[in-house]
């Protein structure tokens, strides 16, 4: 899948030079303690791919504005301020290879600065004048909020269900990746239909590349992945892989891999033994399955707009996104 990723950058290079420039510009703190911390989650390596997707939806609508970069930064400050938040809750250690920021700032400033991102995010869609805009991020930063207090009320629960899963994964994951495609047809003042189908892009988009995110603590080693291996079971997060091999499994096998999840230190030749587990019950095929079948309806909902070099981009970023291996 490397061409495709080539391909993909090579069609929005200078869309992400534009991004990166505003993220730098719109930041403006007065507190340079302020600009260090938020700099360091913002600007260690991100894949830009929710602004990305705003711009790229904008102009899908014929937006010919000038406001879609200064916008699309309000979408990754949103992004940034719930790693910072998320690390801090799950003890996370790495983040994107790099130590997570409360260990080197300290919890306090950590969470003070993600609360400054938020409202940063909330000032740049207020310049939008649009209320329809500043209410769709209100809505989405209260329920990727309850994602996560969801999330962390689910810890280290192996009864987790699947339907419990996609819940969590719809709030903290799947509305950013909607409310990115939606704000850009509203920005455009695209039609009713155009919104629509830019938000079950965004929404079926936001699913599956949460499932292939979840995939990855189990099929990619952590030099490539930018964390610790078997991180998500660490900090007592049961994703689609596990909760499907769980249910499928034999009750000795089922015991054994609860003893494995409840381990907080596990070898790694347990983890390797667990991975073996969730492959042998189906769990890492089930969740490429449901994965591939979101980005099968995230494609089809395109179909509103005509054929054009922005569509093909929307759709090889589908494409993309259950393929990648970071």
């Amino acid at each position: 899948m490397g061409d495709l990723k080539e391909k993909i950058l090579t069609a929005v290079e200078k869309d992400l030079i534009a991004i990166e420039a505003a993220l730098q510009k719109n930041l403006t703190p007065y507190l340079d303690l302020v600009a260090d911390v938020a700099g360091h989650i913002i600007f260690s390596g991100g894949k830009r791919l929710r602004p990305l997707l705003m711009v790229l939806c904008a102009r899908i609508c014929g937006y010919q504005g000038h406001y879609d970069k200064t916008f699309s930064s309000a979408i990754e400050y949103l992004h940034a301020a719930t790693l910072l938040h998320d690390d801090l809750v799950d003890g996370a250690k790495l983040r994107r290879g790099k130590p997570v920021a409360h260990l080197k700032w300290g919890n306090s400033t950590t969470v003070l600065v993600g609360d400054f991102l938020l409202a940063r995010a909330m000032s740049i869609s207020a310049g939008t004048e649009k209320l329809k805009i500043i209410r769709l991020l209100a809505e989405l930063t209260e329920n990727m909020s309850q994602g996560e207090v969801h999330q962390l009320m689910s810890k280290g629960n192996v009864e987790l269900t699947e339907r419990d899963y996609l819940e969590v994964i719809r709030r903290k994951t799947a509305m950013l990746f909607e409310a990115a495609c939606r704000t850009s047809a509203v920005l455009a003042d695209a039609a009713a239909k155009k919104e629509t189908a830019l938000a079950q892009y965004g929404y079926n988009l936001g699913i599956a590349f949460q499932m292939a995110d979840d995939l990855l603590d189990y099929t990619t080693d952590s030099a490539v992945l930018g964390k610790e291996v078997g991180a998500d079971l660490k900090e007592g997060k049961l994703t689609l892989p596990v909760i499907y091999a769980l249910r499928e499994a034999g009750p000795d096998d089922r015991r054994k891999m609860i003893e494995i999840i409840t381990d907080d230190h596990f070898h790694p030749s347990d983890f390797k033994h667990l991975i073996g587990l969730l492959d042998q019950y189906g769990g890492i095929a089930y969740t490429r399955q449901m994965a591939a079948g979101h980005i099968a309806t995230a494609k089809a909902a395109l179909s509103a707009f005509e054929a054009s070099g922005t569509r093909d981009t929307l759709v090889d970023i589908a494409d993309y996104a259950i393929s990648r291996q970071t």
